[in-house]
């Protein structure tokens, strides 16, 4: 009987892969001198000022804002993955040319959806707060109290199906204007205001290019090309 022979696998370089190669190349190197650039000023401003803590995992796409304020515990967590998930919204800003005439300038800004948590010491319940972060402002979406602090603050999958099993209420636009005022004051004495604002996507866009190294994933695409 004849035995058909296996044909050896052969390695055939493409024209296209050595392109992907060398902009990847590129864009690594791009990452490795942004990391190497060290800590940026205003960050250091911001964890000088002794208010917020940063938690910022190596590796992970969330970012943890927390403080206390009085009996308080505040947490707020946002995502660096919704500077690419999110649409960019033009906004035209009011200012002066070289020449100090008035000039309207037109820039792009990242909605970041943050999610807010506050505890109170001696008592068992949580409040959660849904906002959007742009162009310097807090925009409210939603507030649920919960009686249970574990359900409200734990991070686990149980904890988020009991969250979305409960009926939290009308959305937060749908409350009373003077309701809406007070909130929102009630928010800015506890530090988050316009500069925490401005600071965040701030943050993120300087995490996301600080992210180099093996935990880059242009360098493990580059391992497997």
């Amino acid at each position: 009987s004849i035995v058909p022979r296996t044909a050896e696998p052969v390695d055939i370089a493409c024209p296209a892969d050595a392109a992907l190669v060398q902009k990847l190349t590129e864009e690594l190197a791009y990452e490795n001198e942004a990391a190497q650039a060290g800590t940026p000023e205003f960050v250091k401003e911001f964890t000088s000022q002794n208010t917020w803590s940063i938690v910022d995992t190596k590796g992970a796409d969330e970012v943890t804002l927390e403080r206390t304020f009085g009996n308080e515990t505040i947490r707020l967590m946002f995502s660096v993955a919704d500077l690419d998930a999110a649409p960019e919204n033009e906004v035209e800003l009011e200012g002066e040319n070289a020449e100090g005439e008035p000039a309207t300038e037109t820039v792009t800004s990242t909605p970041l959806r943050v999610a807010i948590t506050i505890t109170k010491r001696g008592t068992g319940g949580a409040m959660n707060v849904d906002a959007v972060c742009q162009d310097g402002a807090f925009l409210v979406e939603n507030v649920s109290f919960y009686t249970d602090a574990e359900t409200g603050t734990a991070l686990t999958a149980d904890a988020d199906w009991k969250r979305r099993g409960l009926y939290l209420g009308p959305t937060f636009e749908n409350l009373d204007p003077g309701v809406q005022d007070e909130f929102e004051r009630f928010l800015e004495e506890r530090g988050i205001n316009e500069s925490l604002a401005l600071f965040i996507p701030d943050y993120a866009e300087y995490k996301e290019q600080a992210v180099s190294g093996s935990e880059s994933c242009v360098s493990r695409a580059l391992t497997y090309c």
